[in-house]
């Protein structure tokens, strides 16, 4: 049999799964399903790339980063070989230096003092090289300290909410609501005795709202979200949710936050040593202390006594304040440019 045709000028009848421009649209669909399959074997070859790697890539290409990270190296690499790099002992108090003392003198730089002597006649370069250890100590402990209290309280307002977090909650308003350096004043005054610790723990205390509420958000946050809601649809304990779901994501941002903070506690140490509340023992050398005691009384005299402990905290704090932002940056996708 033969096919019946149609007459001339008519279009034959078209199937029922053939649709207009059914050829281009095939077309398309597959040069799309090939696109795809493509992405997925290189991203399947690749690998997927981690938040740290992410960030640290970030790191790498921001100038700020990369200056804040060399300040900090010489810092820390200067406390630590302290004995190899300073040139005099820094109690020491030298013949050649105390000959030229007066009240309105006090010797410059000369050979084998590259920066002259202080109001005792000690080498200012070796008391300074030595106060980056003093300040490096002081910094990192007060910071730890009140990291490990902040995150304590904030872990357990954001963990459990109610009245605990009512309670711990308004206690940090408290202490927010007072100026930092005021507070820590506050604290070391409390003390029978000034000292070292003192500063530290008053340091370390004026540090822990700032932990603490940026945790408590950040578990908040985390608690709705849908991994800590399938955890607890499986059966989770609330303790197991807390440690090992909510905690580490919300660390990231307290980790960078602690890096600014080290700024701010080495400032508020130098300030505690400057105003006369700090470590009593005026042979160890301290950059707050340096500035207190010689760079006010001689600042006429010889104002280099408080240039170079001024500039040496500026510096140690710019550092760790580049670095703090650029890791921000680098983590939080807010706050990138």
């Amino acid at each position: 049999m033969t096919e019946p045709t149609t007459q001339a000028g008519t279009p034959a009848p078209r199937r029922k799964d053939e649709r207009p421009g059914g050829g281009n649209l095939n077309r398309l669909g597959d040069r799309k399903k090939a696109r795809l399959e493509e992405l997925a074997r290189a991203s399947s070859s690749k690998g997927g790339v981690s938040l740290f790697r992410d960030a640290l890539r970030r790191l790498r290409r921001n100038p700020a980063a990369i200056v804040g990270a060399v300040i900090i190296g010489l810092f820390v690499l200067v406390a630590i070989f302290a004995p190899l790099i300073a040139p005099h002992d820094p109690v020491q108090r030298f013949d050649e230096l105390t000959s030229k003392l007066a009240a309105d003198n006090i010797p410059g730089p000369t050979d084998g003092f590259p920066l002259g002597s202080d109001e005792l006649g000690r080498d200012l370069l070796s008391r300074l090289i030595y106060g980056s250890r003093q300040t490096l100590f002081v910094g990192v402990l007060a910071t730890l300290i009140g990291l490990a209290i902040g995150v304590l309280f904030g872990a357990i307002a954001g963990a459990f909410g109610g009245w605990v977090d009512n309670i711990l909650m308004r206690v940090t308003d408290v202490m927010l609501a007072l100026p930092a350096l005021l507070l820590a004043i506050t604290l070391v005054a409390l003390a029978s005795r000034s000292s070292q610790w003192t500063v530290i723990m008053a340091v370390a205390i004026v540090n822990v709202p700032i932990f603490a509420r940026l945790l408590r958000g950040s578990m908040l946050a985390q608690r709705e979200s849908d991994h800590v809601l399938a955890a607890r649809a499986l059966g989770v304990k609330q303790r197991n949710i807390v440690l090992r779901h909510m905690l580490p994501n919300a660390m990231t941002a307290v980790i960078v936050q602690a890096t600014l903070t080290l700024s701010v506690a080495i400032i508020e140490a130098a300030s505690l040593s400057f105003l006369g509340l700090g470590d009593p023992d005026r042979d160890r050398a301290e950059w707050g202390a340096m500035l207190g005691d010689a760079g006010v009384r001689y600042f006429e005299v010889r104002p280099e006594l408080a240039y170079y402990p001024a500039l040496a905290i500026i510096v140690v704090a710019l550092g760790f304040t580049l670095l703090g932002e650029a890791m921000r940056e680098a983590i939080d996708p807010k706050n990138r440019r």
